[in-house]
């Protein structure tokens, strides 16, 4: 295996993005549950998560939705949140909720749904400008539920002109992420369903084009790192969105259902340059707790994604290249394995006391009262929830 201390040097460069809807009410489509302590306002979202970047040091950006965090003055949002030490970062736009939107948005064949779609965006990058955040995410629910129901085709040309606009008014640091998803809500067939379409969109569209790839949005057996390794291949991978499926897109907690497959993951981010700062890979979770506490879930979520990125940069990649190359299958595997089945979470507690962070953040924070305080100060008022 490749050196500990080495691998441990790398995780420096280790940033997660933790998304301001995380911390708010959430549930199934049959039920929204409602916690205590549940923030009520953008500000304290941001509060909630500059907690977990105080415990774990991993997540110092935010990201925000429009319109749920939308405020008067972002420029103010911005300067409050570094106040709490985390910045702003990815703005996720919204065309999936407002009724209009029943058909498509971007995709629509009724020019000004279309056009209030665009301009959304285009109040996005507005918001982006304020913010001084790079990456402007779409995600969209646009597609049909029955054979016939619309032109399919001219759906991907609608699309392809609608994203040329919010393109051209892209800053020159500023990048369009889109996101695929395979079903769900529209059931027939979705106007993004794969990386291929997210891909082919992006490709004409420009260098600041990317594929954001949510690892809960494909079919049950894809693998996902391959998909990883071509777009990294391709130089379009933009972003994640980090969480866990066991049938469809279930939003669970990163590593939970299958932590071997976030190890892989992280192999290939690696492998394929996609892992540090200057990579242009933005790592974010995209998570709803809906049964667990939000703060705690989004803790465990980060040191999830610390442990296996520390188990793949363990993988002795000399050892592997030369089993690979004598057809060696079990050694190869092995090597796999070997790294995959170190427990570094006695190491990962070391580094951490040795940054001034807690050795055990999530214990770290059930000693501090947070949770208690915040339970009994955001009493009264809306709770922020899922849409709100």
């Amino acid at each position: 295996m490749n050196d500990v201390a080495t691998a441990l040097g790398r995780l420096e460069e280790l940033a997660i993005e933790v998304p301001s809807w995380a911390y708010g009410n959430s549930g199934t489509r049959f039920k929204v549950f409602g916690t205590p302590g549940t923030p009520r306002t953008v500000q304290e979202k941001l509060t909630d998560a500059a907690k977990v970047h105080e415990l774990t040091g991993l997540a110092p950006t935010v990201a925000l939705h429009i319109p749920w965090d939308k405020v008067d003055d972002y420029a103010a949002l911005k300067e409050y949140a570094a106040g709490l030490g985390v910045g702003l970062g990815t703005i996720n736009s919204n065309t999936f909720q407002d009724d209009e939107y029943k058909f498509g948005s971007l995709t629509s064949s009724n020019g000004a749904v279309r056009r209030r779609a665009i301009d959304h965006h285009l109040d996005c990058i507005d918001i982006m400008h304020a913010t001084g955040s790079k990456d402007l995410k779409i995600w969209l629910a646009d597609g049909t539920n029955y054979p016939g129901q619309d032109d399919i085709r001219g759906r991907q040309d609608r699309l392809a002109e609608s994203l040329q606009e919010i393109y051209a008014a892209l800053g020159d640091e500023q990048r369009l992420v889109l996101e695929y998803k395979f079903f769900e809500p529209a059931f027939y067939h979705t106007d993004v369903p794969d990386w291929g379409t997210s891909y082919a969109q992006t490709l004409a569209l420009g260098e600041k084009a990317f594929v954001c790839l949510d690892t809960g949005h494909h079919a049950p057996g894809t693998n996902i790192e391959f998909i990883v390794m071509q777009l990294l291949r391709l130089g379009k991978l933009g972003s994640f969105d980090f969480n866990s499926r066991f049938y469809a897109d279930d939003d669970l907690i990163v590593g939970a259902a299958d932590p071997f497959q976030l190890f892989r993951i992280m192999h290939e981010v690696i492998r394929g340059g996609g892992f540090g700062k200057d990579s242009g890979v933005a790592l974010m979770l995209d998570q709803c707790h809906n049964l667990e506490e939000k703060i705690p879930g989004q803790i465990r979520s980060v040191l999830n994604v610390q442990e296996m990125t520390a188990r793949a940069l363990l993988v002795d990649t000399a050892a592997l290249a030369e089993a690979q190359r004598s057809g060696d299958v079990l050694a190869a595997n092995g090597i796999f394995n070997d790294a995959f089945y170190t427990d570094v979470r006695p190491v990962l507690a070391e580094w951490r006391e040795s940054r001034g962070l807690p050795a055990d953040p999530l214990a770290a924070f059930k000693a501090s009262g947070y949770q208690k305080k915040i339970n009994e100060d955001r009493v009264g008022g809306q709770q922020a929830g899922w849409g709100a």
